[in-house]
């Protein structure tokens, strides 16, 4: 029995170089596994990659911008409408206080007649004749006291009114400031993500971001010839002046004279000739009559994208003038440099 026995020993020593094995395949496998993870890292996107992501940034930023320069046009108008009613409250006011002086003089002139009963009067009195021809003057004060009493009580009236006129523009006021305050942070945040992109190319292609339209689209000698195709003197006013603002910085909700957005290049450029425009893109282009792209001509304004959230001026030879982003100034650029919306002659 005993020579069948298998000695144990070596069966020992032979289970330890298996796990021995074993540990080091799986610290090979744990080794090749850690390399593989180090070397599916996600790559840095290409030059090409990050201005397209900061073309879009802008442009989403460009329909944020028209949307906060909207709001500030409402927030304006209810800040003026405000201001009004304030000065006309104050004028009923100063016609009430008159109203009420005079009020009081009537009243203080009853006062002082001691309130008799008119029969006692004239029965005290040691002139009947002069005593009625005042009481005459008595019954006229009253209906003098009876219009100045109804003139308070309208200006009173009308001051109500007014304060609660005030009272719903202060509150409008409020939600258009507040509406400013979103888009403000939706713009800057938009500005903010741009930035951090552009500032992992280099300095030639972060410059190349600004300037591959503009290669594309060299300044004409001669801006006179654009003027001079403009179907009249506002239209050629108002290119003229657009010339005059290249290279002009793009600050977003500006109009002018020195720095621009896109819709506050074509109004500045209107407001030269003459034309008063809307402030936003999306009103711009109902200001005048549409026009087919094919019938272009210099002065009309030509918009982009499908919300019209950019706006350029026409100004001949397929060529426009527009504030594109703050990477670029003022420029001309191709109308077919970006998708385009519809065009309107203004004049």
């Amino acid at each position: 029995m005993g020579a069948h026995r298998r000695p144990r020993q070596r069966a020992t020593g032979g289970g330890r170089a298996r796990t021995a094995a074993t540990i080091t395949l799986a610290g090979a496998a744990t080794a090749t596994g850690l390399g593989g993870g180090t070397g599916h890292a996600d790559p840095q996107p290409t030059a090409a990659q990050v201005r397209a992501k900061v073309d879009k940034l802008y442009q989403e930023a460009e329909v944020a911008t028209e949307k906060y320069n909207g709001a500030k046009e409402k927030a304006d108008a209810a800040e003026q409408r405000l201001e009004d009613l304030r000065d006309e409250a104050a004028r009923k006011e100063d016609r009430l206080n008159s109203a009420r002086e005079a009020l009081g003089s009537v009243a203080a002139a009853q006062y002082r007649s001691g309130g008799l009963d008119p029969a006692l009067q004239l029965a005290l009195s040691p002139d009947p004749d002069r005593y009625l021809d005042g009481a005459a003057f008595a019954e006229r004060a009253g209906s003098r006291q009876q219009a100045e009493v109804g003139r308070v009580r309208k200006e009173l009236r009308d001051i109500e009114q007014l304060r609660g006129a005030a009272r719903v523009e202060v509150s409008s006021l409020k939600s258009r400031r507040a509406e400013l305050k979103r888009h403000r942070e939706t713009v800057t945040g938009k500005l903010e993500s741009a930035r951090r992109l552009l500032s992992r190319l280099t300095t030639e292609e972060r410059a190349d971001v600004g300037d591959r339209a503009s290669r594309s689209a060299p300044v004409p000698r001669e801006s006179l010839s654009a003027s001079a195709q403009a179907p009249n003197s506002r239209a050629a006013a108002a290119v003229a002046y657009a010339y005059q603002k290249l290279g002009s910085p793009y600050v977003w909700g500006a109009t002018g004279p020195n720095a621009f957005d896109c819709s506050g290049l074509t109004q500045a450029a209107y407001r030269a000739a003459g034309v008063s425009l809307p402030r936003t893109t999306y009103a711009q282009i109902d200001a005048g009559r549409r026009v087919p792209r094919s019938e272009l001509l210099p002065g009309d304004l030509v918009f982009f994208y499908s919300g019209i959230s950019h706006v350029g001026i026409y100004v001949g030879n397929g060529q426009m003038i527009h504030a594109p982003n703050p990477s670029a100034p003022v420029r001309v650029a191709p109308v077919d440099e970006m998708p385009f919306a519809g065009a309107t002659r203004v004049v």
